[in-house]
């Protein structure tokens, strides 16, 4: 297994693996998703490969004030072997070298399975509404 920055090759396996995991909105293009994020710190985009197979992927980004992790995703057939564990570690260790002082994910309140993820890795809820508001729509 081995953790690397997104290449363009991995865009149709990534998008595969982001409907995998039920991460695709219909508000959500993940082909703009995808090259919004090249345009800003490619390199924290981390895809885990394991024989040319694409396993894993997260989108990372520090703003100078915090840390982000976007499409964490794990192919459903390898859950629970420590992949997600292992990119997350690998964003850690990014942004604690940019030298990031705090680092803060979304998930959606019903996704019990994910929260008890993030729980067991030592991330706790916040106490807030987040807020937001399309300025460009994809659809």
């Amino acid at each position: 297994m081995k953790i690397r920055s997104f290449v363009q090759q991995d865009e149709d396996a990534v998008i595969r693996l982001w409907n995998a995991c039920g991460l695709v909105r219909p508000w959500n293009d993940p082909k703009k998703d995808i090259q919004r994020k090249l345009t800003t710190q490619p390199e924290l985009f981390l895809v885990v490969e394991k024989e040319g197979v694409v396993l894993g992927s997260a989108m990372v980004g520090y703003e100078g004030h915090r840390g982000w992790v976007y499409y964490l995703a794990v192919d459903p057939s390898c859950q629970g072997q420590g992949i997600g564990q292992a990119l997350m570690q690998e964003a850690e260790h990014l942004l604690m070298e940019r030298g990031c002082p705090k680092i803060q994910l979304l998930v959606r309140s019903n996704n019990s399975q994910v929260l008890d993820f993030y729980g067991k890795l030592g991330y706790e809820t916040s106490d807030v509404v987040m807020l937001g508001k399309r300025l460009i729509p994809d659809a």
